[in-house]
């Protein structure tokens, strides 16, 4: 409801002013002259003091004792009642305009008082009403539909279901305590359970088969072989602080040190794994010792790769390469149970791919976690398809921002940029139970992964082989010029169209291939694109070489001097350059 102002007798009308005679005094003025109109009428003079205390501004002027008035001079008296009668008759008129505005506008007001009562009593009418017809419903539930009349049962049976169980919580308290007592006797079983079978795990029956005496001599050899090995580190560490401190290494550069330290901490790693490998094979705990196998082919790739930035391709790896091999066989040997579960997986593998390859389901994540199941068979083809992909994008995108063609392919033999197919490979790793997430996430983490895969590979290029593939140096966000913003946007934007679009269709095309061909063929392909690594690594570190002088004597280099001569890289890799002083093997990065 709306309020109006009220109008009172003091508010000044809209169409006129008072006399400027009046001034602030207009109320005490306007009862002042109704009661001198009064007198008037009566021949009374008015009382001064009255009427609101306060009287006309007119001033009475005493006449002076013992003088007459003078011939047609009006008398004093008469003079002031005159100018007294005339405001009195102004201000009486001004009054009555003031009133009668003021009873119309209290008129006016009272009129939208009543439109705003009877449109609340309306409302309260409407309101008793429906207030009314909602009992009358409630009083004859017959008459209700049957939905509501379904959901109003089972309100009322939730609810006397809630209130029997509470009574019978508080009237049967044992039987909580029990409950809690079950609970607590199934979560001890279970632990107990995971115990026996983590015991299981590093107790396997197959301990109980003897090793024969020749393990027992190659355990001894291991652990004699390891204590040799850590007094020839320990002495190594020794003599490399010492040449530290008298600042020997003062020449080398900080990638250097950073390297020699890494490959120091892993021959530490594997003289310890030794020594317990060798232990284990005496103490006949053959499953802990084909699980210790695990960790040295960790260790052994580590160490293959140090051995490549510190002294390129040599008869070092030859050994390296003999102890992975050696790794192989041991494990199979000591656990027999091993080779046996992967046989029968094997088997169980086969028949859920003659199901899935039946369905149409073949290769997807069968567990509904991630998208593709994430098995040797698939990332070795999402590497592939992506080495091809990268190549072909690679090369148009220097074809419209450069101009004319260059060849920028990664690896000595066939179409492919390896960069772009291990950067697949992670983050289908990475993002696979995210391909469902928001487009902004994917991005960015493809962003993030793809610019440190970039940055690694170039770092391990240059300080390796003194090989630089490219140099962003310059360029928005550039980091050290092996990475830089916009190419890891470029990474982002791969990563979503990979993910969202490329995935499914590579999926549908790798499946193209017969379910029970498919692992005869990815292992050929696979060994083909292991030899075609590491010639591809084996003719760099002999055109480093070459470019750093050295003498071309050992066989391998006879090969590569001849077949991959130095204007056959330069033609194969056209955007790499190899600066040898960059490497790390020279001392000076």
């Amino acid at each position: 409801m709306s309020k109006k102002k009220e109008t009172t007798p003091t508010d000044t009308p809209k169409n006129g002013a008072a006399p400027k005679a009046v001034g602030k005094a207009a109320n005490e003025a306007i009862a002042y002259a109704e009661q001198a109109g009064v007198a008037k009428a009566k021949g009374e003079a008015p009382e001064p003091g009255k009427a609101g205390e306060a009287a006309p501004s007119v001033v009475v002027v005493p006449q002076a004792e013992g003088r007459p008035a003078a011939k047609g001079e009006a008398r004093p008296g008469e003079a002031i009642a005159h100018a007294a009668q005339a405001a009195g008759e102004d201000i009486a008129q001004v009054g009555a305009d003031i009133r009668r505005q003021w009873e119309t506008g209290v008129a006016a007001s009272g009129q939208e008082l009543d439109v705003d009562r009877r449109q609340w009593d309306e409302m309260v009418q409407r309101q008793k009403s429906a207030l009314h017809e909602a009992a009358e419903v409630a009083s004859h539930p017959a008459e209700w539909p049957q939905d509501i009349q379904a959901q109003a049962a089972k309100a009322a049976a939730r609810v006397k279901q809630d209130a029997e169980a509470m009574a019978h919580d508080v009237s049967h308290p044992k039987e909580d305590l029990q409950w809690v007592a079950q609970r607590l006797q199934e979560d001890g079983e279970s632990l107990r359970r995971d115990v026996d079978a983590f015991s299981q795990t590093l107790h396997s029956p197959v301990d109980k088969q003897k090793l024969p005496l020749w393990m027992k001599v190659f355990g001894i050899l291991c652990i004699i072989a390891a204590a040799v090995s850590g007094a020839a580190v320990a002495e190594s560490i020794v003599a490399t602080v010492h040449y530290y401190t008298t600042g020997g290494l003062d020449a080398y550069g900080l990638s250097s040190i950073v390297v020699i330290i890494i490959q120091m901490v892993v021959r530490v790693l594997l003289v310890v794994t030794f020594l317990l490998f060798g232990i284990r094979l005496l103490r006949n705990r053959r499953r802990l010792a084909a699980i210790t196998t695990n960790i040295l082919f960790v260790l052994l790739l580590a160490g293959v790769l140090c051995t490549i930035m510190l002294s390129g391709m040599n008869w070092i790896l030859l050994g390296y390469l003999g102890l992975l091999v050696l790794m192989v066989a041991l494990q199979t040997y000591l656990d027999p149970s091993l080779s046996q579960e992967r046989r029968l997986h094997r088997h169980l593998r086969d028949q859920e791919n003659r199901q899935a390859a039946e369905a149409g389901t073949l290769g997807l994540d069968a567990s509904g976690k991630g998208y593709i199941t994430l098995n040797f068979y698939n990332l070795f083809w999402i590497f592939v398809v992506c080495s091809i992909l990268g190549l072909i994008i690679e090369t148009i995108f220097h074809f419209i921002v450069f101009g004319g063609y260059q060849d920028r392919a990664g690896l000595l033999f066939g179409p492919f940029s390896p960069i772009y197919g291990c950067g697949g490979v992670l983050m289908t790793v990475f993002l696979n139970r995210f391909h469902k997430s928001n487009l902004i996430v994917i991005f960015f983490v493809s962003a993030v992964i793809g610019g440190a895969f970039e940055y690694f590979t170039s770092w391990f290029m240059q300080y390796a082989f003194g090989a630089v593939a490219w140099d962003y140096t310059g360029m928005w966000l550039s980091i050290g010029g092996r990475t830089c913003g916009l190419f890891m946007a470029m990474w982002g934007l791969l990563g979503v169209v990979w993910i969202k679009l490329l995935l499914p269709v590579m999926l549908r095309l790798i499946n193209l291939i017969p379910w029970n061909w498919r692992y005869g063929v990815t292992a050929a392909c696979a060994a083909l694109m292991l030899a075609d690594c590491v010639m591809t690594l084996q003719a760099l570190d002999c055109w480093y070489e070459r470019l750093s002088g050295d003498q071309v004597t050992t066989p391998i280099q006879q090969f590569y001097a001849k077949d991959f001569d130095d204007d056959y890289m330069e033609n194969r890799f056209q955007s790499m350059t190899i600066h040898p002083d960059d490497a790390v093997r020279q001392g000076r990065s």
